[in-house]
């Protein structure tokens, strides 16, 4: 395309989730409650794993990195939705959106690692029960936490540079509500091959194999929950699964069906509601999937609101 078309963008237009104003107050009342929703979980969710001693397992220590993790992309992306929509600006600056698309796919790509990590603690805890704590000693719970942590750092690094290098067109305005890296590789008019094929090695690194490990991971399980002799035993051994099942649904169908589909399917409504469903509705759920599921989990939330309740004046 001709030089002339071309600019290096000082800010980008998001459009949001609708044009129509008279949806503003809904959509800004619906995801306003979501938000506090997701942050009111994620929190007490720490609060209550790390202030009782009984939860200090190898599972509930991924279960509280998940919720920070969670908290943290929902952050990312909700409030500046809320603002321009409170603002009636749809303006972001050109650092601030490539700030926001490091972020989201730095705890996007947290997200994704940490699900399959508890996949493999659920599978270690069935499959090896006797060798449990061994196996998921401190030093490897650490590795399995800190290694994500960098190597989602450099990947989305990686991608933010990519991004820096490229110029846009005159039109800057962006049909999606955070600056994701889908619709901005749509909206260059450089050459996006590289970045194109970043996208698919990631995509495979950080999204296929992941869920890969997941059904070899509960593959195995339920061969080894059938094999328990007692109903009552392999309804406990399902029930420790479903959540985390629960979750890995919601996750993975969203971003297999945005990152890894044909972009000849793609269309900016497909990808909005897709990027709800995994930046706001997972993190979401995800503190009262595992809650309602874990009766250790409630009877630490329990504790933590009797011990408030007690305190306050």
């Amino acid at each position: 395309m001709d030089l002339g078309n071309k600019t290096n963008a000082q800010e980008f237009f998001l459009l949001g989730l609708s044009d129509k104003p008279e949806q503003q107050p809904l959509l800004f009342a619906i995801f306003l409650c979501m938000y506090v929703v997701t942050v009111t979980g994620n929190v007490l969710i720490i609060l209550a794993i790390t202030s009782d001693s009984h939860l200090h397992t190898p599972m509930y220590f991924f279960l509280a990195n998940l919720s920070f993790v969670d908290l943290c992309l929902a952050t990312n992306t909700v409030p500046k939705m809320l603002a321009n929509i409170q603002s009636r600006t749809k303006s972001i600056s050109y650092v601030c959106c490539l700030t926001q698309m490091y972020f989201f796919h730095f705890f996007g790509i947290m997200d994704s690692v940490l699900i399959a990590v508890m996949a493999y603690d659920r599978f270690v805890a069935i499959c090896h029960p006797l060798h449990y704590m061994t196996i998921m000693s401190p030093r490897l719970c650490g590795l399995l936490v800190g290694g994500p942590w960098v190597f989602s750092s450099l990947i989305s690094l990686a991608h933010t540079l990519l991004m820096s290098r490229l110029f846009f067109c005159a039109s800057t305005e962006l049909p999606h509500f955070f600056c994701d890296l889908t619709p901005l590789l749509r909206l260059s008019c450089s050459d996006t091959t590289v970045n194109k094929i970043l996208v698919l090695i990631v995509g495979g690194m950080v999204i296929v194999t992941p869920f890969l490990c997941i059904l070899a991971s509960y593959a195995r399980i339920v061969v080894a929950i059938l094999k328990v002799p007692s109903a009552g035993g392999r309804r406990k051994a399902f029930s420790t699964c479903s959540s985390h099942l629960s979750v890995v649904a919601l996750f993975y169908g969203t971003t297999i069906g945005v990152y890894l589909s044909p972009s000849s399917i793609h269309t900016a409504v497909k990808d909005k509601a897709s990027a709800v469903m995994y930046t706001v509705v997972t993190p979401m759920l995800n503190p009262f999937i595992y809650s309602l599921r874990s009766r250790d989990l409630k009877g630490a939330l329990k504790k933590l609101a009797n011990r408030k309740i007690t305190s306050s004046p």
